[in-house]
């Protein structure tokens, strides 16, 4: 059954939300996005539109999990073997996977198990793949995560931080890629994921519904029209949906391209300890999200507008909220860490004004990138950019 789903682009005042989807579809390695806020928001709708801007992917056909046939790396011990013996593997072109995993999932549905039937009938084992092969290489959302039985979220945690799967069930042992992104939403209101699993996840959105009344309406008649013809509904947003897909395969190629100053990396871990989280995953979090932004926007260097705003997404759900007043919310604890910070120049930072060529460009007539607490969406930014399509990597005559 083909479901349509609502474009991306036309989903309106979650700019913090979109911001942080695109961000992970830039980099799935940042760790996955936690969206938290009240139901009616647009969670899940945003999570299922984020799949239709990802590209194509190329596989090897009849794969379960989704190889690619010219990276060996990547491969399950099937395909590996088949390209290691020097067969030249055909590919196919399919979507990018999108895979909904139900509350109701067993463990054996999730990491795969013996396929009874197989076995039986053949007299050797086979392994039956589960959700997590199904979802190698694509998109894992995972509603009311809040409500999954712990030990299944720790399982889809370590899967997600690994990159593999590894399942041992009646003596057999199968290890498969599980590399995808992980969106998980909740409601606050249901019950709170245990620390140690808000910790796993990379980034965190707090959502809420909008209060502006001319906004309420212009969403009713959004949805509404999208109801009557969704498919009249996506030609109007078609040429937006294009240019964010295209923006996210160029900041793709660019990412690892995209250079990060050392006084970056100081300010990353000055705001990691100044926060007093546990570990070294804020750290690692705060500067791949920075680059990443900084390569949605075509930036080729990480500068401390991206960082500012990378803090907002990865410091809310680390915070220790034991160790200070009730009434100071997160919003006001990282707004505190970055006045501080940002108060205090690095000094490595003065040696990048030898090479102006290689600094980040900061235009004062650009809107940064924002979430819902700085006011501006990155979101809203990449859409007038990615349709003007100036470049910010050469800096305006004056």
């Amino acid at each position: 059954m083909r479901q349509e789903t609502f474009p991306f682009s036309a989903l309106l005042g979650q700019e913090a939300m979109q911001t942080a989807l695109l961000v992970n579809a830039v980099d799935p390695g940042i760790g996955g996005v936690l969206v938290r806020g009240q139901k009616g928001t647009g969670k899940s709708t945003a999570a299922r539109a984020l799949a239709s801007l990802l590209p194509q992917l190329e596989v090897v056909p009849g794969c379960p999990y989704h190889c690619p046939s010219d990276q060996p790396e990547q491969m399950h011990d099937g395909c590996r073997q088949r390209f290691d013996a020097g067969e030249t593997l055909s590919t196919v072109s399919v979507p990018t996977p999108f895979v909904d995993l139900p509350l109701s999932a067993s463990e054996d549905r999730l990491v795969g198990t013996l396929h009874l039937g197989k076995t039986l009938e053949t007299g050797e084992r086979h392994f039956e793949p589960g959700l997590l092969a199904a979802a190698n290489r694509g998109i894992l959302y995972v509603d009311e995560v809040n409500l999954l039985p712990d030990h299944l979220v720790d399982l889809l945690l370590d899967a997600a931080a690994s990159g593999v799967n590894t399942v041992e069930r009646e003596g057999m042992r199968t290890v498969h890629p599980a590399r995808f992104l992980l969106v998980g939403t909740m409601n606050p209101e249901e019950g709170d994921l245990r620390p140690q699993f808000l910790d796993r996840f990379g980034l965190c959105v707090e959502v809420t519904g909008l209060a502006d009344p001319t906004l309420r309406q212009e969403i009713i008649v959004r949805r509404l029209a999208f109801d009557q013809n969704p498919a009249a509904f996506r030609a109007v947003w078609e040429e937006q949906e294009q240019a964010l897909a295209r923006q996210i395969i160029t900041a793709r190629r660019q990412l690892q391209q995209t250079r990060i100053p050392d006084h970056i990396l100081s300010q990353a871990v000055s705001l990691a300890t100044a926060a007093k989280v546990q570990g070294h995953r804020a750290d690692l979090a705060l500067v791949r999200t920075a680059r990443a932004l900084a390569a949605l926007l075509d930036r080729p260097t990480v500068g401390t507008a991206e960082l500012t705003e990378a803090a907002r997404f990865v410091l809310p759900h680390r915070l220790d909220q034991t160790t200070v007043p009730e009434a100071q919310t997160p919003e006001t604890q990282i707004k505190t860490l970055l006045d501080t910070l940002l108060s205090q120049p690095a000094e490595s930072e003065a040696t990048d004004e030898d090479n102006p060529e290689d600094l980040f460009y900061i235009d004062d007539s650009i809107e940064f990138p924002g979430s819902a607490a700085a006011g501006v969406g990155l979101f809203a930014h990449l859409k007038k950019k990615v349709l003007s399509a100036p470049s910010p990597r050469k800096k305006p005559s004056t």
